[in-house]
């Protein structure tokens, strides 16, 4: 990608009124837009950014046997109703009424429509277990919707929800989740903590948190000393002197739903003996686009962002310095080896670019000059030292990534 081409270019100043780092640096760094409190445009960086973490995210879910689809984000009164949640959520769920008086809600989450699915498509208990997925948009009427995109009020987020005969059988694949999602996070570049908590408007059980430490964060947490577990402030009951207290943000949770859902919807399937009985339900959630957010507030400098190399929107930051026909052939080799590069080819000056390219945060930057000559100029976002390499190295380095 030339930089010259690329939608849009950074800014110098942070928008007004931006408390949050992520939303500092993803708006001058060309990663995201705000079009009202809450409601944010994904820019091209933003959504290679978010489509990275989806990937990863996909990979994980299809490997542990989820099955991947899409279910509509606009939803029939009378679905929520048989759970009584219409009346329930209504703080949190955007409810509207159309010209033919009809009344509906926007998806903030879909446990509903899955178990309405399910009552019309399952009916043995060899038909379990079973696990779906999508990835989709969701709808929450924040009152305060303030941190950037960690807190939007309309954002991206993976939802899988399980089905079962049995609580036993329902426990082992929450564990598995619990599990998946730990290696989920550690291909991220996240390091997360997994706390229980309460379970919201979701269920009555207990549930867990996937948090990542930051300062800025909104939850407070207590880890328990030398491990990664511990509890949300609002349900701690234990020995603060056996556990630290940190500030973090939630990337991920999920949540034993047990029958709650299946009995007031009706779902049920046939077991071996030939009775009806409830499926038992379990839910599981990670913010992609919060996932972005959390990633910047962790990972950055006063220079700007330092993106794990799994998620950046690129592997390389090409900068050419009076150089261009040396950079142009560098740029076709790492394009013709399948590589990820950002290549700012304008005549800037080299403090500019080299501003630029620290605020967008490459992990790994190229400078091409007469200085460099037949070599190149490689130096890690995440480290002050740089080093010649030659155009294969530079190639075998990032294949290996």
């Amino acid at each position: 990608m030339l930089y010259s081409q690329l939608f849009p270019k950074t800014k110098r100043e942070a928008p007004k009124g931006a408390e949050a780092v992520n939303h500092k640096l993803l708006v001058r760094a060309g990663f995201i837009d705000q079009l009202a409190a809450g409601s944010w445009t994904l820019l091209p960086l933003g959504w290679r950014v978010v489509s990275k973490i989806t990937q990863i995210v996909r990979e994980e879910m299809n490997a542990m046997g989820c099955q991947e689809m899409l279910m509509p984000l606009l939803h029939p009164k009378e679905v929520w109703n048989q759970t009584g949640r219409w009346e329930s959520a209504k703080e949190v769920m955007y409810q509207l009424t159309d010209t033919r008086k009809k009344e509906w809600g926007l998806s903030f989450t879909h446990e509903e429509i899955v178990m309405d699915l399910m009552k019309k498509h399952l009916s043995s208990y060899k038909d379990l277990p079973l696990a779906v997925y999508h990835f989709s948009t969701k709808f929450r009427n924040e009152p305060r919707a303030t941190g950037g995109i960690l807190r939007g009020r309309e954002f991206l987020m993976k939802d899988a929800y399980s089905m079962h005969l049995t609580e036993e059988e329902l426990m082992e694949w929450y564990e598995k989740f619990k599990q998946v999602y730990l290696k989920i996070f550690a291909r991220l570049g996240l390091d997360v903590y997994v706390t229980e908590a309460s379970g919201g408007v979701f269920t009555d059980k207990r549930t867990h948190e996937f948090q990542v430490l930051a300062e800025s964060g909104e939850d407070t947490i207590y880890i328990k000393k030398g491990t990664h577990e511990g509890y949300n402030k609002e349900i701690f009951e234990g020995n603060k002197d056996d556990y630290e207290e940190h500030k973090s943000i939630e990337v991920g949770n999920i949540f034993p739903l047990g029958t709650r859902y299946s009995e007031k919807i009706e779902a049920m399937v046939t077991d071996k003996e030939g009775k009806r009985r409830l499926i038992w339900f379990g839910s599981y959630g990670i913010g992609t686009t919060r996932v972005m957010g959390a990633a910047v507030e962790v990972s950055h400098d006063e220079k700007g962002i330092v993106w794990p190399e799994s998620i950046a929107p690129y592997q390389a930051h090409l900068i050419a310095l009076n150089a261009q026909p040396a950079a142009l052939k560098i740029y076709d080799e790492l394009e013709k080896d399948g590589i990820d590069v950002l290549w700012d080819e304008t005549e800037r000056g080299a403090g500019e670019k080299f501003a630029d390219a620290d605020l967008i945060g490459i992990p790994v930057r190229l400078v091409v000059s007469e200085k460099t000559g037949d070599k190149i100029e490689w130096k890690a976002r995440n480290s002050d030292k740089a080093e010649l390499v030659r155009g294969e190295e530079a190639v075998k380095r990032l294949k290996s990534v």
